[in-house]
This record gives C-alpha cells, structure tokens and sequence, in this order.
C-alpha cells in the first residue's frame, strides 16, 4: 500500500506541476496577446518627415479641426474616444474608421485624409484598451462590434435619419469591420463595409502566431489563453469570428488583402469572401507588407474604394 500510495502521490504532484506550469505559460501569453502594453514583435513608428509620402496626410491631419466624441462601451462601462472631423463640404456620408491591433485613430491619419478628400466626415474611435480609451484588454474586435454600433447610432444622432455611412477597418480593424457586419438589428444608415487584412477568428490568428512566433503547438496553450480570457473579458476567442458574422451579413463589403501578406496570410481572405451573403468585391493588391496595401499601390486602392462606395453611398 506504501508503494502504491507513493506512486499516486507523485502521479498528482507531476499533474499539478504540469498544470501549475501550463496555467503559467497561459497566463504568460495572454499579457502577451490580450493586455494593451508595448509589444516587442511589433515595428515601432518613425517620426514622418517634409520628404516623407505620408506627410501631407499627417499634416492635414495635425491641422485639421477634430470635434472629440467620448461614448460609454455597450459592456463593462468603459469611457470610449474618438475624433470626428467633418467633410470639406456639408454631406450625409461618413465613414467609421477601425484601427489595427495596439494602434489607434491618430495612426489612421492616411486613411482619414483618403476618405477627406473623397468627400466624406470621419470618424475615428480608439478601440477598448487603446489610445485614449478606457480598458485593460484587446478585444480583437469582438466586444468592439458593439461600442462600433453605439458610434454608428452617434453619427446618426449628430448628422440626421438620412446619414450614409459606411465602416472601415484594417488588421484588426478589419475583422472588427467584419464583425460589425453581422450584428443583428444594425441601423439601416449602413450603407457598406470595406475590410483591409482582416483575419477569420481570434481563436485562428492567435494559434498562427503562437506556431509563427514562439513555434508553440494550438493545443493546449491557446486554449488555456482562451479560456482565461473568457473568465477574465467574457469571449472565447473561437466565438470571435469575423467569418460567422460575414455568414450573416447582407450588405455591400470590399474584402482587400495585400498579395503577399504573412502576418494575416493571403490564403485568409477567400473563405471570408466566399461565406458573405451580401453584394461583394475582392482586391488582392500586390505588394510585401501586411496592412501596406495603400502604401504599396496608393491609386488602386483609392480607387477601387472610392468606385465601390459610389455604388452605395449617394
């Protein structure tokens, strides 16, 4: 019985070894994933220079008259930012812009300048946990889909019943755009989506980083991530699905993906752009980079945009 009670002790103190280590590791990688904190794998911004292509976008930017919204997130009661700066010209178009993972509205300055000088207001809100809103996680987009509708009903408050708007995002802006898409009930006004890199879901885009990064297998770590994660912010990270929400979403969307992207791969696109249900279009924009198709092709990708919302927004 000795030997046998021996065996069974080091058996549980091997397991709760293995699982006290594994519940380390997760809690390791999810501040890594999922706390709003400087990131060693992401490039740092440069100063942008006279000489730089982007400087008549971030000195318009610098300049231009920013009215600030705050709004209350749809869950945990978090105070959220955003800059809106209207049209040259008085219009009922407006396009909501989506930043990428641990960015926020300043970041999207060339974007904003794009969809300026096509006419439209923008609106720029800092996603949960970032720029100068209030949170002490990354979303992913997931809780994100909500606060986006709150700011969706905001711009209709402010510019009239007859708005037109349409929802922008890249990276992880663009699955926030996609999730967007199928949230039930979302207000008529809502003319387009326009996606840029977007992945499919959390649970699908953290398993590829963790193999890409770390060389670290799915299971069983990005589970136990998930899992702290949905105690912690209320979402598993296989719920979060841009590809679910596109299943249910019936409007124009513009998926975009650079050709040659390897942080959210090509290859992910084409089952987003097959499961939508609305009308659609796909431009793959040659070119290295991910979230640098504007850069690498500035024309085509202004103009692509610029044509699809012509057909939805009047």
């Amino acid at each position: 019985m000795k030997r046998k009670t021996k065996i069974i002790i080091g058996l549980a103190s091997a397991a709760i070894i293995v699982c006290g280590g594994l519940f380390g590791a997760g809690m390791y990688f999810y501040n890594v994933a999922v706390v709003p904190a400087p990131k060693s794998f992401l490039s740092k911004s440069k100063p942008i220079k006279k000489d730089d292509a982007l400087y008549p976008a971030h000195k318009w930017y610098q300049e231009a008259n920013k009215q600030r919204w705050n709004e209350i997130s749809a869950t945990r009661h978090l105070k959220l930012d955003a800059n809106y700066i209207a049209a040259a010209k008085p219009t009922n178009k407006t396009v909501i812009i989506a930043h990428g993972f641990m960015s926020n509205k300043d970041n999207m300055f060339d974007y904003a300048y794009m969809f300026h000088n096509l006419g439209y207001n923008v609106l720029l809100p800092d996603a949960r946990g970032h720029g100068d809103s209030q949170g002490n996680y990354i979303g992913y987009g997931w809780p994100d889909r909500l606060d986006y509708v709150k700011w969706i009903k905001r711009v209709i408050r402010h510019n009239g019943a007859n708005s037109e708007i349409a929802v922008f995002g890249t990276s992880m802006g663009g699955a926030t755009t996609m999730m967007v898409s199928g949230v039930k009930g979302l207000p008529r006004q809502v003319k387009a989506f326009v996606e840029d890199c977007g992945y499919t879901d959390v649970y699908s885009e953290i398993a590829y980083q963790a193999k890409e990064m770390y060389h670290l297998p799915t299971f069983p770590l990005v589970d136990i991530v998930s899992g702290i994660n949905h105690v912690k912010n209320g979402y598993s990270f296989k719920k979060a699905s841009a590809l679910d929400q596109v299943r249910k979403n019936t409007r124009p969307m513009l998926f975009i993906h650079g050709a040659h992207d390897h942080f959210v791969p090509t290859r992910i696109v084409y089952p987003l752009y097959r499961a939508d249900k609305g009308p659609k279009q796909l431009l793959i924009v040659p070119g290295p980079g991910h979230s640098r198709s504007f850069h690498n092709r500035p024309t085509l990708y202004r103009d692509t945009i610029e044509k699809f919302l012509n057909r939805y927004l009047k």
